[in-house]
């Protein structure tokens, strides 16, 4: 079963999360960064042109056998939509038409989500942002996993299984941890979706919406692109909590490897945190960082002293950020 993590508990902070007091110190020095606040005019042509690709791909995929399937589900399709949620992550920041045009943007993740077969881009931003604003909190931020997660997956071959599974729990941690009342919009989102599901099982037929969902399930899992799930905020060098990874997948996933960046400034679209570092780099040159996600994935499964209790863990008193 391989070696036993070496942590029993998670790492427990007494003081704020670090991006506020950083976002704060780096404005002051360097306040042309607001320039970059904003949404990306250019962004939602991209998304919209990965979605218009996946629709294709449908089409390709009918008459494939089933081991085609999954292999492109798992190389082509798995990444497309993959990055498809990282364009839902960002937005949900409101970095596709920006904070005066919440529907559009609301309306824009619900088309985003389609390809991705399962509904849940009005329900990812009630929590994410939570997230941002709560880093840490140990029941407001549904990112960090469960006390069940961390001893039950807490061996080598655990750490494995818990990647793999790791978007049912990303999935279903937040609604059970802390269950919140469906919006209209995220009725809207299910129903949109699942007319869509119909749609293209009627049209394509059961291959397709296979290939749909197990890409989207398999990226998130054990997959190179998967790997910033871990490298973002588990603690890889002890008192840091947030890592940011600055190789080539960044192309392919709207720059979230930026994420000391991200999280200084969210209203910073990806295609402009690498200014963000280039103008404040004495802020982040030295701070821990990730050369590699396959090497993160690698290294949280080897590694005694990473699993799920290498998470920074706050008490429930609602940080302000």
């Amino acid at each position: 079963m391989g070696a036993h993590v070496s942590r029993t508990d998670f790492e427990w902070s007494y003081t704020e999360e670090p991006h506020a007091s950083r976002r704060k110190e780096i404005l002051e020095k360097y306040p042309q960064i607001k320039k970059l606040f904003g949404y990306d005019p250019y962004f939602k042509w991209v998304a919209s042109g990965m979605v218009l690709i996946q629709f294709f791909m449908m089409y390709v995929m009918i008459d494939q056998s089933w081991p085609m399937i999954y292999l492109v589900a798992y190389c082509f399709g798995g990444v497309i939509n993959h990055s498809l949620m990282l364009a839902i992550h960002e937005i949900s920041h409101n970095l596709a038409f920006g904070c005066a045009r919440p529907l559009a943007n609301k309306m824009l993740g619900i088309f985003v989500n389609l390809p991705i077969g399962i509904p849940f881009s009005i329900s990812f931003k009630k929590y994410h942002l939570e997230h941002h604003r709560y880093q840490g909190d140990e029941k407001m931020d549904t990112d960090i996993p469960t006390y069940l997660e961390a001893k039950l997956f807490c061996n080598t071959f655990g750490k494995l299984c818990w990647v793999i599974l790791q978007p049912f729990f990303y999935a279903l941690r937040p609604v059970i941890t802390y269950p919140k009342s469906p919006t209209k919009f995220e009725i809207v989102n299910v129903i949109v979706q699942l007319a869509f599901d119909i749609l293209v099982y009627y049209l394509c037929g059961g291959k397709v919406i296979v290939y749909m969902i197990a890409g989207s399930l398999l990226a998130m899992g054990l997959h190179p692109v998967a790997g910033h799930f871990i490298s973002e905020h588990y603690m890889f060098c002890k008192g840091y909590e947030t890592y940011s990874y600055y190789g080539w997948l960044n192309w392919i996933t709207f720059n979230v490897g930026y994420h000391n960046e991200h999280h200084d400034f969210p209203a910073v679209p990806g295609s402009k945190l690498p200014e963000v570092k280039r103008i404040a780099a004495e802020y982040y040159n030295n701070l821990p960082q990730h050369d590699s996600w396959v090497s993160v994935l690698y290294d949280f499964v080897m590694d005694p002293d990473i699993g799920p209790y290498a998470r920074i863990k706050r008490k429930n008193r609602g940080l302000k950020s």
